[in-house]
């Protein structure tokens, strides 16, 4: 296809969920951008703590901010899923996508404008380099070159990438056409692994890292099922039961990093001695489903019924 989008308009998708002081901060950092063909699409899991008032009293009267309510809690999947076909119905050459705690830069979007450039428009995704609030690399959000290797965050020039998470996740709607949408079916969780990967396999990828943002989570740690002493473990189901999903599509290469990665989990539980049983139990079952875990792609036109957004 031949490059002519010079200034591309962008729909940037929030998803947000019971986290209004954030989504008020995610949205007036967007506000700021020193790119101006900017929308933003702010998408509601239903929250219960008066996130629709605040963005209505706040932002209404703004024209660049659209609202909506799902109306039942879709996970962060089923939330991005749905703001992407918002995003579609708004018009738009490009998506970025985003978590409620993402705080942009002014410059955040142009660089990856700057980099589309560059790159006359030629990719499946770019990303941008995320830190957390003390200003290290944000640890959940480093994008891989590999199945096994991260990026170091040094790289001065755009760094060809396979994996990365929804913060600061910036693509054509081009590509969304051809590949359709992410899986609502993953709720929480490797959504964003599936999605990167399903474009990165097509289309060579890029992280851009003259494009920073903040992500304002509550501590710099991935997820760790050993190291975690909540009582709300059963979410955990969801990552190994979607990973197995992600890695038995890389073949036997990634079949048997899925395996060592599932007992090495396995091994720092055991050696962590918290609900340790409960917590392998937990694991083979969601091993167990996902093996027969066969979620429906949804692709541009074949959407069903939207919930009413304004």
């Amino acid at each position: 296809m031949r490059y002519s989008v010079i200034q591309p308009s962008v729909v940037a998708v929030v998803v947000t969920y019971n986290r209004r002081d954030l989504l008020e901060e995610c949205i007036c950092a967007l506000l700021q951008s020193d790119y101006c063909n900017l929308k933003i699409a702010v998408v509601d899991n239903a929250s219960s703590d008066g996130t629709e008032e605040l963005v209505r009293r706040r932002f209404s009267q703004n024209p660049a901010v659209h609202y909506f309510n799902t109306g039942k809690n879709l996970g962060g999947a089923g939330g991005f899923n749905y703001g992407m076909k918002k995003a579609m119905e708004l018009g738009c050459d490009r998506i970025w996508l985003m978590d409620d705690d993402c705080i942009v830069r002014s410059d955040s979007l142009s660089k990856l404008i700057e980099a589309d450039q560059a790159l006359k428009g030629v990719f499946g995704f770019l990303c941008s380099k995320v830190l957390w609030k003390d200003g290290s690399m944000c640890r959940m959000n480093i994008p891989k070159i590999s199945f096994s290797k991260k990026i170091e965050g040094t790289e001065s020039s755009n760094t060809p990438v396979i994996f990365c998470t929804f913060v600061s996740f910036y693509l054509k709607s081009d590509t969304v056409r051809e590949m359709g949408y992410p899986i609502s079916d993953f709720f929480i969780w490797a959504d964003d692994l599936e999605y990167s990967r399903r474009i990165s396999r097509l289309h060579q990828s890029y992280f851009v890292p003259d494009s920073v943002v903040v992500h304002k989570s509550n501590m710099n740690i991935g997820s760790d099922l050993a190291a975690d002493h909540s009582k709300d473990l059963g979410r955990y189901s969801f990552a190994y039961r979607n990973e197995y999903y992600v890695f038995r599509r890389e073949g036997i290469q990634g079949r048997i990093y899925y395996t060592l990665k599932v007992l090495y989990h396995k091994a720092k539980i055991r050696r962590s001695k918290d609900r340790s049983e409960y917590k392998i139990q937990l694991i083979n079952k969601a091993v167990a489903e996902g093996r027969t875990f066969d979620p429906p792609v949804e692709m541009v036109g074949s959407e069903g019924n939207s919930h009413e957004g304004t």
